[in-house]
């Protein structure tokens, strides 16, 4: 009997619906955690495709002397090692002085835009805020410039931008007359403030839809008794709303610098395949470089280039953000 006792107390055990419900539970945990995973598979496949495995094609193109003799073939070009590279570096020959032009005018350009998009946006945002007959409406035609598509947009501006018969000079010189003769706002230096109007025309309502979503999340307790304090909106605005909005105007900033740096878009539809030395952005002069003089080689260790840069900047601003965080906790 006592022998017995503990077998047929651990076979009653295993037949109990209890000890089969723990590997259930288990089966059931696993399933619903893979399961999320499992969805984001097509998605994380189709990045690899459209992004990973071009920018790896792009970084082997780099090192290899790729003209137009070998498109056909690209695999058949001839390595090239760090010269492509090299060339590009090299500030004192034609190659690396117009890269390195193009990147000062590009740093200029990104500093702008940003800074005036922040500052619209910001201003926008906080103006928005009061109550008022007819904000919703303006709220709407505050992101018609966001929600237009982009070469719509912009080819109204190539219109707008025309010399003889353009609403800019009609307005600047014939209604205003503040021009001595109709400007070519499409060539010359003029260019850079043409495209540099489109830009912040273009970017000003996402950064102004960020920071109204951040303002939604400051209590206006806050703003009453800063008020009830003899706080004025100046006061209230450095006290309580800048420092309020720290996180979101660091992640909008750093958006908005990686598009704007990266632009390819605007510059190319607004000046065509050959933008003026003034508004010669990067990401067009490595498309001159590669698709225009079918240097493919140069060109993509430009593109390497800006790549490396953008990460180090990157990182280093998330850095410095990070390190301010800490220090104001």
């Amino acid at each position: 009997m006592t022998a017995t006792a503990p077998a047929a107390e651990a076979t009653v055990r295993k037949s109990s619906p209890g000890a089969a419900r723990g590997p259930r539970r288990r089966t059931g945990r696993i399933r619903r955690i893979g399961l999320p995973y499992l969805l984001l598979l097509p998605a994380l496949l189709l990045e690899l495709l459209v992004h990973l495995v071009p920018m790896v094609i792009g970084i082997v193109m780099s090192f290899k002397e790729l003209t137009q003799f070998y498109i056909r073939d690209w695999g058949t070009a001839p390595w090239a090692g760090f010269d492509n590279y090299s060339v590009s570096v090299d500030f004192d020959a034609p190659v690396g002085k117009a890269l390195l032009h193009s990147f000062l005018v590009t740093v200029a350009f990104t500093v702008l835009s940003v800074g005036l998009c922040w500052l619209i946006g910001t201003a926008a945002a906080v103006f928005m805020q009061d109550t008022f007959r007819g904000r919703g409406l303006l709220r709407a035609l505050f992101l018609v410039p966001y929600a237009l598509p982009v070469y719509a947009a912009v080819i109204t501006w190539v219109f707008m931008f025309q010399h003889d018969n353009g609403l800019v000079n009609h307005v600047l010189h014939d209604q205003l007359g503040l021009t001595d003769k109709p400007s070519f706002w499409l060539i010359g230096d003029n260019s850079f403030i043409a495209l540099l109007t489109v830009s912040v025309w273009k970017g000003w309502p996402f950064a102004f839809l960020i920071v109204m979503a951040g303002l939604q999340n400051i209590p206006r307790e806050l703003y009453e008794a800063a008020a009830l304090d003899g706080a004025g909106m100046v006061q209230q605005l450095r006290r309580i709303t800048l420092p309020s909005l720290r996180s979101v105007n660091q992640v909008l900033v750093l958006v908005l610098f990686l598009w704007t740096f990266n632009d390819f878009n605007t510059p190319y539809v607004l000046f065509g395949k050959s933008a003026p030395e003034a508004a010669d952005l990067i990401s067009v002069h490595i498309y001159q470089a590669s698709f225009v003089t079918w240097n493919f080689g140069t060109g993509s260790a430009m593109s390497v280039l800006l790549l490396l840069f953008l990460l180090v900047v990157t990182g280093v601003y998330l850095a410095l953000t990070s390190r301010g965080r800490r220090t104001a906790q």
